[in-house]
């Protein structure tokens, strides 16, 4: 990935648990890079900027009002993330994913076609995608770590794909799902609590 951005110089990562965070539709890196402070300080973690240029900020396929994209697309950009990441796994213990808005389905769908690749997933006020043939690849030995986090009010994201979403996570991974009434489409301190607790049990236990 051309920008990434860690929270420990390259001396400091070698053996600790990895975090991927990927940010929302047209926003930046700089979104998940607030969130450092606030999660436990075992990881690394490391913030991707999207590929796909969103007037002067980016994301990582297109996307329209009804979360609508281009299936094409969203293999290519999560096949070029996995890769990145096989590069750097290595130096690591494990590997997470954590996902706000649009990240959540891509942190989602780097699940889905490399279940075996990440110890747990963090999906923040976003969606699984709906694709019938994503479908046909879910298959998981052993339900993934997932934490779901949202606002049940939350206007950005509609009502069919936080129905799917729900159902699909039910179905196929350990789901821990809090909401934060009031957040609307956003993150919270006490979200991020929330997720702190849930990355120690599941990755640093």
């Amino acid at each position: 990935m051309e920008t990434v951005v860690w929270s420990k110089p390259e001396d400091q990562r070698a053996g600790t648990p990895l975090l991927v965070m990927m940010h929302g539709y047209g926003t930046d890196e700089s979104r998940m890079v607030r969130l450092f402070e606030f999660l436990p300080p075992e990881f690394t973690f490391a913030a991707v900027r999207a590929p796909m240029d969103i007037g002067d900020h980016y994301g990582w396929f297109l996307l329209d009002y009804f979360l609508a994209n281009d299936f094409a697309d969203v293999v290519r950009v999560t096949n070029s993330v996995h890769d990145w990441i096989n590069s750097v796994r290595s130096q690591h213990s494990s590997v997470s994913l954590l996902g706000y808005s649009q990240g959540m389905a891509m942190a989602s769908t780097l699940l889905r076609l490399h279940p075996a690749s990440y110890s747990a997933v963090v999906g923040l006020s976003g969606f699984v995608l709906n694709n019938e043939l994503l479908t046909l690849t879910d298959s998981f030995e052993t339900k993934p770590p997932f934490f779901w986090g949202r606002d049940k009010a939350d206007l950005v994201i509609n009502e069919d794909a936080s129905a799917y979403t729900g159902d699909w996570l039910d179905e196929h991974t350990l789901l821990t799902a809090r909401t934060y009434p009031g957040m609307g489409h956003a993150m919270s301190k006490t979200e991020m609590a929330d997720v702190g607790a849930f990355l120690r049990h599941y990755v640093l236990r």
